[in-house]
Formats: structure tokens, sequence, C-alpha cells
């Protein structure tokens, strides 16, 4: 399977707090992400998982892609 690059912006602090995760437990973030990712079933609505829930409404109106 082919990879390639994701840019995303998170507090600092919760990205120091995850790399020492990562060194604690012998693993990578980007394997932590991918574990993450791996257990939102494919192929259903997500407009219910919890995740979208929770981020629903997060943004302001006016940001754009």
């Amino acid at each position: 399977m082919r990879k390639t690059k994701l840019t995303v912006r998170i507090l600092r602090e919760l990205l120091e707090n995850v790399k020492r995760y990562a060194t604690e437990h012998n693993t990578t973030l980007t394997s932590l992400i991918e574990a993450y990712l791996r257990r939102i079933p494919a192929g259903q609505s997500m407009a219910n998982a919890p995740i979208v829930r929770r981020l629903s409404g997060s943004l302001t109106p006016d940001v754009t892609v």
C-alpha cells in the first residue's frame, strides 16, 4: 500500500505528550495515528461516529479549505 504525507496542526503540548508516550512504548507517532485510524470502520457512514460528533461545529463558519 502506498503511503503519503499528512500535515496536521495540534497543540504543541499535545504533540510533546504523544511523542513522549510513543518513545515510552517503543513506537512512533505515525504508528499510533495509523492504529487509531484503522479502528474507523471502512465503508460505513461517519455521521454518527464519536469523533465526528465531538468535532462537529468545532470550526468557525469562516474556515476555508
